[in-house]
């Protein structure tokens, strides 16, 4: 090997060593909670593509101004010299142009393809309503969901395996609504109507998130969105009816 080749392939060397270190503790890190939806599962898988790709480039960039500098700098007496005259390469300026075009436009087409997944409408999908107001989320079961008259809540409950619309509206300022074990997150904006769709696929208890500075309490507007089985779903929806025919405030039962 020359003497000139061996800081390149000492450079080439130390690049691949440090992407296959970046990829391997992309995957160590646990970045996310629990993975609570089908939506979650292909959201995480996309961050990953993501984050496998932008390792290499950073690498790389980084590598070749590393390796500039240790190559190509100034030494002693050369502060009013100018380097010598270069022409481009059409071939290389051709390739790194090709390579990140492919590249973005491969990138961007999954991006796409996970989005209309997510936002696919299945064949049977119930609808819950979300206000938010400062400072606090409230939920609103049409009578499609309850079988009987509609019902208020400041509770979030949902079923397990069934997809739900959030249909959501704002009182007041713009609000986000977040569930991060959803990997969902849509504005709430005052007088239009946003939706996001969601399938839950593991039953527990999440924190839900308004994600925009929307005033002085922004930090406690949070809620709690209850995954149960269909049946748990169920009872819980009658003794909201049941209550609210009684008389008593709706949302009262925690389930």
């Amino acid at each position: 090997m020359g003497r000139q080749q061996r800081p390149i392939v000492i450079a080439a060397v130390s690049a691949v060593i440090a992407i296959a270190i970046g990829i391997v503790i992309s995957y160590a890190i646990h970045w996310f909670p629990a993975q609570a939806s089908t939506q979650a599962k292909e959201s995480d898988t996309l961050y990953h593509v993501l984050v496998i790709a932008s390792i290499p480039i950073f690498v790389i960039v980084v590598s070749v101004i590393l390796y500039s500098v240790w190559q190509f700098h100034m030494k002693p007496g050369e502060e009013l010299k100018d380097g010598p005259p270069i022409h481009g390469n059409t071939r290389l300026e051709v390739f790194w142009t090709a390579i990140p075009t492919v590249l973005l436009l491969g990138l961007v087409g999954y991006s796409f393809v996970v989005l209309r997944n997510n936002e696919k409408k299945p064949a049977h999908e119930i609808q819950i309503g979300v206000t938010g107001q400062q400072f606090a989320w409230s939920y609103q079961y049409p009578p499609s969901v309850t079988g009987g008259a509609a019902v208020n809540s400041n509770q979030l409950y949902v079923p397990k395996g069934t997809s739900v619309d959030f249909a959501m509206r704002s009182n007041d300022v713009i609000h986000a609504f977040w569930i991060p074990a959803f990997r969902l997150q849509e504005d709430v904006v005052p007088g239009i109507t946003t939706h996001w769709r969601t399938t839950p696929t593991l039953t527990g208890d999440y924190p839900v998130v308004c994600n925009l500075l929307c005033g002085l309490g922004h930090s406690l507007m949070r809620s709690t969105v209850h995954v149960v089985p269909e049946a748990q779903f169920k009872a819980w929806i009658a003794s909201q009816l049941s209550a609210s025919s009684g008389g008593s405030t709706s949302g009262g039962a925690s389930g």
